[in-house]
């Protein structure tokens, strides 16, 4: 059980630490490169990219987090099972 709590806390940190780092990346769509590309001159739409990557952050985190939820609940309840 130790082993096992050593190694979720060592991924949940390289997780978490992997996470803090900016690393510029362009990993965009095509039609979404284009539209950033043509409003990056604009000056009331600077900040359309910016947000754009948010969202898609926002949008790949979700499975993420119900993965780690189904995943911790299983645990608890694995966990639970044993004491009895």
């Amino acid at each position: 059980m130790k082993r096992f709590f050593k190694i979720f806390v060592f991924l949940f940190s390289f997780v978490v630490f992997t996470a803090m780092l900016e690393i510029p990346v362009s990993a965009q769509c095509a039609l979404c490169r284009s539209s950033v590309e043509s409003n990056r001159a604009d000056e009331k739409l600077s900040k359309f990219g910016n947000g754009l990557n948010k969202g898609i952050l926002f949008l790949v985190s979700v499975p993420y987090i119900m993965v780690g939820t189904v995943g911790f609940l299983w645990y608890r309840h694995n966990r639970k099972n044993k004491g009895k």
